[in-house]
């Protein structure tokens, strides 16, 4: 392509989708459900975000290899924002998403290191829906704590069928799951399933509706798919592999392919059901690709350049305005989607709550309409506290300014290839001001912790992982358990109230059913002999009976805020942290 202009750029998108058909082999919408813009009955809302699928990895967007016919016409029958941002990796983007503010403020900066729990501070959208009178639900991957105060459960959601952690077979989920036959939990509570992940979101999502048809209902589906590792029926990987795809990607496009096989149920449900017309149906995505095509776009997941956060933002609602599709190539962000939905609602905002996004309802409404330049910001810090200027980008409708040092024209440059902040000292300075600003605002909150309640009477006993550990190297996943990675960290918990508790340290779940020194599944043996706990300023210890699966203290404890650190420590001294342990108020 060269070096083309954004508008080349975005026109030469569309007509490699217009080439497809994508275009122009569906229904356009236009003057459907007319009659039915007096609004009785409020519209639904279904939100589907699929994890790390980045804005090439659509048939709609210009790839050539991928099949996604029903991504395709959804495409084809919205509203699409083409200049959509989230932030490079997942927990962020979904504390924006599901509040309006940046990550940063919700105290979501990383997906795991205790740095992945949304803030007790924070207003969700499934509180504000269910406040407004709307059933609300959740399908898939929350990815924002697993414990009380953080469950979707205490946030709003009153439907919730998920998988733990950040992903199926990490370290929060139930032991062994592996995308199929997989037990997850349902309302809290732990449920064996038949068949393929994301057919149970759908599934689950279409029983919600179908129960709620008759009322208004938030439905939101974050897929997990198609998330690492790339698990997925040989029948949706096969066709990729014929093609000469490689191995991963062919299952990477093989699980998006089967991602649009459960938006084409999804959509024929809806019409069946004729709520086709006043439901206001979105799709989108959590951050850039973690697979191969970047959709020319410099980056992928992770990254501050344009492929690690621009992604597809579909919006579709027939009888609300949104009935004639089309492109609109303004700026926009995650925070925008909570205050959009409250204006396309009719919602409440509950009073006090400020909002770090922009409604975008009258723009959605009206693709002609004068709207104002404006500045965003996303950026990338898994790390314990955040630095300033760490895989950022500042956009405004021209310019990126990347890392408060590089500047490319987006416009006229898509693929940031020839950084201009040479030659546009004035732009970088007058960017650089706005970071500042609001890194002042969001700093404020760095230093705080996100504590994980104890004893609490809507969660009791917890069980802590080392997911959610405050240290530098996390075994957040299910393969760094079998290995017994030797690492170590403090949970910041809160004891709710004086009492006795117990505390049971273990190096396998009890789902495991495995000793502490065991090795299962081709993990490996480790040879403890003693096991610490520390809470607040009790510290207590045992010899650990070599056959047994958990050693269990009990402490009296003091209500209060607290950092719990356990040690599992062999005869020459070696310890590592017990990954898993279950408190209990007695």
């Amino acid at each position: 392509m060269g070096n083309p202009t954004r508008r080349q750029f975005l026109k030469a998108i569309g007509a490699a989708a217009a080439s497809t058909g994508a275009l122009s082999a569906f229904p356009s919408y236009a003057g459907a459900g007319r009659a039915e813009r007096s609004h009785k009955k409020r519209p639904n809302v279904v939100l589907v975000m699929t994890d790390d699928q980045g804005y090439g990895d659509l048939g709609c967007h210009g790839n050539d290899v991928i099949v996604t016919p029903n991504l395709d016409k959804l495409h084809a029958q919205s509203v699409r924002l083409t200049d959509f941002h989230v932030d490079p990796t997942c927990s962020p983007t979904r504390s924006a998403l599901l509040t309006g503010h940046y990550s940063t403020r919700t105290g979501v900066w990383h997906t795991i290191m205790g740095r992945s729990l949304l803030g007790k501070h924070e207003t969700t959208v499934a509180d504000i829906f269910s406040s407004g009178g709307y059933r609300t639900a959740i399908f898939g991957k929350w990815h924002l704590g697993d414990n009380y105060p953080f469950r979707p459960q205490d946030r709003g959601f009153q439907e919730v069928l998920i998988h733990g952690g950040g992903g199926v077979g990490q370290g929060p989920d139930y032991w062994g799951n592996d995308y199929f036959d997989d037990t997850y939990f349902h309302n809290g509570k732990e449920k064996k399933f038949e068949g393929y992940c994301t057919d149970i979101w759908f599934g689950g999502a279409l029983k919600f509706i179908e129960a709620n048809k008759s009322q208004p209902f938030f439905c939101y589906i974050p897929t997990n798919a198609p998330h690492g590792p790339y698990n997925v029926a040989d029948k949706y990987s096969k066709p990729y592999r014929d093609k000469g795809v490689k191995a991963n990607q062919a299952n990477f496009y093989g699980m998006i392919t089967n991602i649009d096989e459960n938006m084409g149920r999804l959509m024929r449900r809806l019409k069946e059901l004729d709520l086709e017309d006043n439901t206001i149906l979105i799709f989108m995505t959590d951050n850039g690709t973690s697979g191969d095509h970047a959709g020319g776009m410099r980056g992928k997941k992770g990254s501050e350049y344009e492929g690690g956060h621009r992604v597809p933002f579909f919006v579709r609602w027939p009888a609300g305005g949104l009935d004639e599709p089309g492109d609109i190539d303004r700026l926009s962000a995650h925070v925008d989607v909570l205050p959009t939905l409250i204006g396309l609602c009719g919602l409440k905002k509950p009073r006090g709550l400020k909002f770090d996004g922009d409604s975008l309802a009258r723009l959605l409404k009206d693709k002609a309409s004068n709207w104002p330049d404006r500045t965003l910001m996303v950026h990338s810090q898994r790390i314990e506290y955040p630095e300033k200027w760490r895989k950022s980008a500042v956009m405004t409708q021209q310019w990126r300014l990347i890392n408060g040092k590089e500047l490319y024209d987006i416009q006229a440059d898509p693929a940031q290839k020839n950084d201009v902040a040479g030659s546009n000292q004035k732009v970088v300075k007058e960017l650089r001001r706005s970071y500042e600003r609001l890194w002042a605002d969001l700093s404020e909150g760095f230093d705080d912790y996100c504590e994980i309640i104890i004893g609490s009477d809507k969660q009791n006993p917890t069980r802590l992982m080392s997911h959610d550990w405050h240290t530098p190297k996390v075994p957040w996943n299910q393969d760094a358990i079998r290995s017994g990675m030797q690492a170590n960290g403090f949970w910041a918990v809160e004891i709710d109230r004086d009492g006795t508790y117990e505390f049971a340290l273990r190096r396998w779940p009890k789902e495991a059913s495995a000793a502490i020194n065991a090795a299962i599944e081709g993990g490996k043996a480790v040879e403890v002999t003693e096991a610490r706990i520390k809470i607040a300023n009790v510290e207590k210890s045992k010899p650990v009976d070599r056959e047994g699966a958990e050693v269990t203290f009990r402490l009296d404890l003091k209500a209060g805020k607290a950092k719990l650190q356990t040690w599992f420590t062999d005869d020459g001294g070696a310890s590592r942290g017990a990954y898993y342990v279950y408190a209990k108020r007695l």
